[in-house]
């Protein structure tokens, strides 16, 4: 017999939470200084857990934005900053939802051009044009060790 956990939304998007505050151990980098094969098992697990929360809090909406953000601003922070442990955190305020990845390690994430052919260095582009679409910005704080960003809330969320 197996027995099956079912949570129930949030009845509306209260204004002003937090959503989400998760911390996870990429664990050790390989010998030549990638990152090693459980940062990128971390990055699905985080992306995962961000969508769930988002739901449970009424923002549903923007699955596939948070996807795409989540994805992106942490594979950053894995495959960039050199930290063994990174940082998730998603809250709504002023009517935008608010997504931190936090890696502890100083270090400006800058948009940069890709070449046609280059197989990365398209992620910060997108998270660019995700959050200008959702009438949001993006940036970093603390002298580069958070990277974030912010959409706005779609008002049938707001209800």
């Amino acid at each position: 017999m197996t027995t099956t956990a079912v949570r129930t939304p949030l009845a509306g998007l209260r204004r002003d939470q937090d959503v989400l505050k998760q911390w996870v151990d990429i664990g050790p980098r390989q010998a030549d200084g990638t990152p090693g094969r459980a940062a990128a098992h971390y990055v699905g697990v985080l992306r995962r857990i961000a969508v769930a929360r988002i739901r449970y809090h009424g923002l549903g909406a923007l699955t596939d934005e948070v996807m795409l953000l989540v994805s992106e601003l942490v594979t950053n922070a894995v495959l960039h900053s050199g930290t063994l442990k990174v940082g998730l955190e998603m809250a709504v305020k002023d009517g935008f939802l608010d997504i931190a990845v936090i890696d502890g390690m100083p270090g400006v994430a800058t948009l940069k051009e890709a070449d046609e052919d280059a197989e990365s260095g398209r992620g910060l582009a997108l998270v660019e044009m995700v959050v200008k679409e959702r009438g949001g910005a993006w940036g970093t704080r603390d002298a580069g060790a958070t990277t974030w960003c912010r959409l706005a809330v779609p008002e049938e969320a707001e209800k």
